[in-house]
């Protein structure tokens, strides 16, 4: 069973389309939305276990440019 986690996104202003088109470039992306409210997109990203997570988000989505800050969310239950 794969680990799931919700990214909550926040990019710097005017950025938030290149930053979405650059994280859906990354294959263990699931989605890539970009929403309204306290943070600019939201995405989900699927690994085999939370070290593959951390290593997305540390290694592949932190040197997008663009983004201000993150905040993890692991799935509790899966479908």
């Amino acid at each position: 069973m794969k680990t799931r986690a919700y990214i909550l996104i926040e990019t710097s202003v005017g950025s938030t389309h290149q930053v979405a088109e650059q994280l859906r470039k990354i294959d263990q992306m699931m989605a890539v939305d970009m929403v309204t409210g306290p943070f600019d997109i939201i995405a989900v990203v699927e690994a085999d276990n939370l070290v593959d997570i951390g290593g997305i988000v540390s290694t592949k989505m932190h040197q997008v440019g663009g983004i201000i800050k993150t905040i993890t969310s692991l799935a509790v239950t899966a479908d």
